[in-house]
């Protein structure tokens, strides 16, 4: 590396390890009287009829934001009002049953003070997420998150790093406890994250098999002619077999065709199909069905009920498609 860059590099790095420690001493902190007031904090806000109102002004508002987005993502409904917006009219947004959780490390943001006048008026809960425990915002609020002291991570003490970290640590640990409060689950947590690759990981193989008419499947005693002309009017590949009774007793893949290919048209589903074929079940997630695909070597898998009838079919292109795989 050139070494111009190093004094950069060391800067950095001193940044990172500072910050660290702060998150340490905020565990530590959370021991203690933090974490008391943290438990008073989540209990107030799993009483409320209402929505958590997250606000802060600057680099304390970006935060409150990502917590508010964080919040409503994991079971606890909430969203972010600008305090400058507020006092022009986004008060009306604060209603009687919400909670207000506001974030200033100073404690004395003049933007916050319509809001906090609000709340006190309304008798509106309010959480305060501070640094100081004398200011204006931790006096009025009924329950306050102290911060540790601990100086700003830019040698100054201007730019917020070292606060702004710990508040969005401590924003992540009232979300999750919250979470964990409400036994949020995976499907919760899929429902609200319905897009992307985080949303793909959570889908289960019910939510993109196929099923009803688009089923490849014959009978045992189906000719092979007709077998072969299933496998090409349904367009995966494959054919299931199905007994008497309609369980799933095997498959045709065209491994199974190379191997019969002598007088394959004068056979019979039964006799050709590989029997005994991986399934997997619906409520199985989609990544898990990847995983398998990829092991076996295989490029779908059918989806039977308790009794062992196909109920549907994935895939790997149905996997693929939602950015699994």
């Amino acid at each position: 590396m050139p070494t111009e860059l190093a004094p950069a590099r060391q800067t950095a790095a001193r940044v990172v390890r500072e910050e660290a420690q702060a998150l340490s001493a905020l565990g530590d902190a959370l021991a203690g009287l933090l974490g008391d007031s943290l438990e008073e904090a989540a209990d107030a806000i799993l009483a409320a009829r209402g929505r958590v109102i997250v606000s802060g002004m600057g680099k304390s508002g970006h935060i409150a934001r990502k917590i508010a987005a964080t919040l409503a993502s994991t079971g606890t409904p909430a969203h972010f009002v600008h305090p400058a917006e507020a006092s022009h009219g986004d008060l009306g947004m604060m209603l009687r049953g919400d909670v207000v959780l506001c974030l200033s490390n100073s404690g004395e943001t003049p933007e916050l003070a319509d809001l906090v006048a609000h709340t006190r008026r309304f008798g509106i809960p309010l959480i305060a997420m501070a640094g100081r425990p004398d200011s204006s915002l931790m006096r009025r609020a009924d329950i306050g998150l102290l911060l540790p002291a601990l100086p700003e991570a830019c040698g100054l003490g201007v730019v917020p790093s070292t606060s702004t970290a710990m508040m969005l640590a401590l924003g992540d640990a009232l979300a999750i406890a919250l979470m964990q409060a409400r036994a949020f689950t995976p499907d919760d947590f899929r429902d609200f994250h319905p897009g992307g690759r985080l949303g793909a990981r959570l889908s289960k193989v019910r939510d993109l098999m196929h099923k009803g008419d688009a089923l490849p499947l014959v009978p045992e005693d189906a000719p092979m002619s007709e077998a072969l002309l299933v496998i090409s009017q349904k367009g995966f590949g494959v054919v299931g077999v199905t007994d008497m009774e309609g369980r799933l007793a095997g498959i045709v893949t065209d491994g199974d065709l190379r191997r019969h290919m002598e007088g394959l048209l004068d056979r019979r589903a039964g006799e050709v199909m590989t029997r005994a074929p991986r399934t997997i079940p619906p409520d199985a997630l989609a990544e898990e069905a990847v995983a398998l695909m990829n092991a076996q070597r295989i490029t779908c898998l059918f989806v039977p009920d308790p009794d062992g009838r196909p109920t549907g079919l994935l895939h790997i292109h149905d996997c693929l498609r939602v950015g699994l795989g």
